[in-house]
């Protein structure tokens, strides 16, 4: 997908940054929606304004793009322990990197 061919390509803030929250995420090290479905995931990344966590375009069901989709909620951050990216669906940028969420 076009989305993470860029993902690596720009990092610079975008007018959406100012709705990141502190958030909780939805699960502690799995994407909730493939593990009902009894499926697997390749990576996870969470929701920057809600904590949903999903699996990442890798994965064979994009969960995490599904719910930028349904949500619009446009900024996710890599899920993974010790990675810290981020990126905005609507600007289709990464941005400056913010705090790993998952150290292990």
């Amino acid at each position: 997908m076009a989305i993470f061919s860029k993902l690596f390509r720009r990092k610079q803030p975008c007018e959406h940054m100012d709705l990141i929250q502190e958030v909780t995420p939805s699960s502690p090290d799995s994407c909730n929606a493939c593990v009902e479905m009894g499926d697997t995931w390749v990576h996870l990344r969470i929701c920057l304004i809600c904590g949903h966590v999903g699996c990442c375009d890798n994965s064979k069901n994009k969960h995490a793009t599904g719910h930028y989709r349904s949500s619009g909620h446009p900024l996710l951050q890599s899920y993974q322990p010790g990675e810290a990216w981020r990126y905005c669906f609507l600007d289709e940028r990464t941005l400056p990197d913010g705090q790993a969420i998952r150290t292990s």
